[in-house]
């Protein structure tokens, strides 16, 4: 999977636009998608941070870090814009950064409170999507196709191995396409 710096650097105005949606009141908000143990998603708000470095979130002690730390599969919604239903997506694996230095950083740019018991997570990126539509999500007839604008970015390494040509070493995917299963029912 890409980190944010080499999607962004792959598709910097889709980038942009989703990073805009992301932050568009102020600090990262949007909706965090983790797998529970038995499979089923499981939905949190959260305040994504990104950086040159890359996107990250601060996850306090909760099933959603649980989750992460069990099975790093997860996926990112932006919270909706007032003027509009444009939306942007972010799905792939988050990871435990380590490196206190990095952590420190982080933090101090995410303005993270040292007294919470949070962890910071790096989130790769397997897909990125973002949609608009227009002004009250409407697409009003004879505006092009009358479909919203979508706009869709597929790490390429996903499907057919890593930069340098050689087979991806990843556990095979289980359930839809981001990995949750949804046959099972919500627990």
């Amino acid at each position: 999977m890409a980190s944010w710096s080499e999607f962004a650097a792959d598709e910097p105005r889709l980038a942009d636009g989703i990073r805009l949606l992301l932050q568009q009141y102020g600090p990262g908000f949007g909706y965090l998608a983790t797998v529970r143990a038995d499979g089923g998603p499981r939905v949190h708000p959260v305040c994504p941070v990104i950086t040159d470095e890359g996107l990250f979130c601060f996850v306090v002690d909760s099933p959603k870090r649980r989750d992460l730390e069990r099975d790093g599969r997860y996926a990112l919604h932006s919270f909706p814009p007032e003027e509009s239903d444009d939306e942007a997506y972010l799905a792939g694996r988050a990871y435990p950064v380590a490196d206190p230095a990095q952590v420190a950083r982080i933090a101090r740019t995410g303005r993270a409170a040292p007294e919470v018991d949070w962890r910071l997570f790096e989130f790769d990126v397997d897909v990125a999507m973002l949609t608009r539509r227009g002004p009250g999500g409407l697409v009003r007839p004879g505006e092009g196709s009358g479909r919203p604008a979508v706009q869709v970015w597929l790490d390429p390494r996903s499907a057919h191995g890593d930069a340098a040509g050689a087979p991806d070493q990843r556990p095979a995917r289980h359930g839809g396409r981001h990995g949750f299963d949804t046959r099972r029912t919500a627990a």
